[in-house]
């Protein structure tokens, strides 16, 4: 799943070389921060947050498949 956040990233930003997946694992769900440059923060979050809440769309449908929940984290 990390592999598919940075996919989408990478595909939106001018900065693909700079795009960062951390994942961390809790009891419950797993949470994904992604890290971008400041410049490209406007690209991967979207107008009105969309581009943002469709990746996380993806994710929680990804993980369903896996059983587990997941978070993603713009930072």
């Amino acid at each position: 799943m990390q592999e598919l956040i940075e996919y989408i990233a990478r595909s939106l930003v001018d900065h693909p070389e700079d795009v960062r997946v951390t994942e961390t694992s809790g009891a419950h769900a797993v949470i994904y921060e992604l890290r971008v440059r400041p410049a490209d923060k406007g690209w991967v979050i979207g107008r009105q947050g969309r581009v943002a809440n469709a990746m996380r769309t993806l994710l929680r449908v990804a993980s369903t498949r896996k059983r587990r929940r997941a978070i993603l984290e713009i930072v």
